[in-house]
């Protein structure tokens, strides 16, 4: 078994994408805790401040695929840089906020500069990590992403009471624009140009490909509105996990802030759980079976439905633990689905990875949009913190259904008689 060496190229690459993907999420749910910040001195009302979580989507949605696209056209190394450093500028702003319009105005700069991140990563990971690792890698990357969601509720909530709500934001902008820093020194386009890449490094690697010149855009987005439905529908319950967990403890079950928000943070760790197991999952069953419909859509239908089945008992209890774990369950089940399900463009598009995830993710971006606004109305306005999550236990169902039209062993093709036929295996 061959080594891992966390000083090689392609470990190092792999290092900091983990902490993008840390530092992206930690600046977009520490929004999350410190509405009890700013929600209180601003006097919002929970639809405000569920537009205030969502507000970051709007742009967010519309630079994806067009993130994507210029990920794959100019390299993921120049559109990481721009991004870094636009989110972490709109990280800082957010703190400097002195109401409802300047909040809004700072998470919509922070969605423009978000927006292309996630395909700009998998462009770089469809280069820099071989093809039957894929599954781990997307999944340790949204694991990593996923212990900004854990500690951010601890966190903040440690800064805002030494502090103040301001400073939590302010620390979170200048961490990212030192990410910027470290990765311009840290990253080449093409793993060949790098100063630690070895010989048996680049053996395993995917062979280079040419620059994307013109992508068929129709052809590709008929090919991956599949995906995208399905990840809008697993969307939801991030978006409203990440937007109101925190605020549900809070609130629905009474806890002091601190409290609340360790039990937060235990939803979202048995989501890092998650992510790292299921990108391990996938590339296991890929490489046992040779099926690509077995390791990505299989595995993505079940646990949905696990998922949906873990949230049935939270309409039904009162106990404060019981509720955390039927939380905690339901989120670990939706986190194994992220590592088959961001290695699908991968394998149906590797020459058009970045505009492909780009198109996947606009399902979750657009679920960001939705979800934590109709969250906060579904509160207000029946005063029920449990009726929100019946949502998302409806739209689990539908990807349980949905997920068998994926076809990832269907490589995408320009040439129609390449792809009239969807393989049943594909042996690696």
């Amino acid at each position: 078994m061959k080594r891992f060496r966390l000083t090689s190229a392609t470990s190092i690459v792999l290092v900091m994408l983990c902490i993008m993907y840390f530092i992206t999420y930690l600046d977009r749910v520490n929004v999350s805790t410190a509405a009890a910040g700013f929600g209180k001195e601003f006097q919002l009302s929970h639809t405000q401040i569920g537009l205030v979580f969502s507000a970051f989507a709007y742009p967010y949605l519309i630079f994806q695929v067009m993130g994507g696209w210029v990920s794959d056209r100019f390299g993921a190394r120049r559109t990481l840089l721009i991004c870094g450093a636009i989110w972490g500028v709109a990280t800082l702003l957010t703190g400097l906020a002195g109401g409802l319009t300047s909040l809004l105005a700072a998470r919509l700069l922070l969605g423009f500069g978000e927006g292309a991140t996630f395909p700009a990563a998998t462009a770089a990971m469809a280069r820099w990590v071989a093809r039957e690792k894929r599954g781990f890698a997307q999944g340790i990357t949204h694991a990593a992403s996923r212990v900004g969601n854990a500690i951010a509720p601890a966190v903040i909530v440690l800064v805002m009471a030494n502090w103040g709500w301001r400073q939590s934001f302010y620390i979170c902008g200048v961490l990212s624009l030192v990410w910027v820093a470290v990765w311009a020194l840290t990253f080449t386009e093409h793993p060949k140009d790098h100063p630690r890449i070895t010989a048996e490094e680049l053996a395993v690697l995917p062979a280079p490909k040419p620059k994307v010149s013109n992508v068929p855009w129709g052809k590709l987005f008929r090919r991956m509105v599949p995906v995208t439905i399905v990840y809008f529908c697993y969307g939801w319950t991030l978006w409203l996990f990440l937007s109101w967990i925190p605020q549900y403890f809070l609130h629905r079950h009474h806890l002091q802030l601190q409290k609340s928000a360790i039990f937060a943070s235990v939803v979202f760790f048995a989501g890092v759980i998650g992510d790292t197991l299921g990108g391990l999952v996938t590339d296991w069953i890929l490489k046992r079976t040779g099926s690509l419909k077995r390791a990505r859509s299989w595995m993505v239908s079940v646990c949905m439905l696990f998922c949906l089945i873990s949230l049935i008992p939270l309409m039904f209890t009162n106990n404060l633990y019981l509720s955390m774990a039927c939380l905690a369950s339901g989120f670990f089940f939706a986190e194994m689905t992220i590592g088959p399900m961001w290695a699908i463009p991968m394998d149906i598009a590797p020459e058009y990875s970045g505009t492909a995830s780009g198109m996947m993710n606009t399902g979750s971006a657009l679920a960001a949009i939705i979800s934590p606004v109709v969250g906060g109305f579904l509160i207000d306005y029946f005063n029920n913190w449990e009726l929100p999550f019946v949502g998302s236990m409806l739209l689990m169902g539908v990807g349980v259904v949905l997920a068998f039209r994926m076809q990832p062993e269907s490589k995408f093709s320009l040439d129609p008689a390449d792809n009239t036929h969807a393989t049943t295996s594909l042996r690696v």
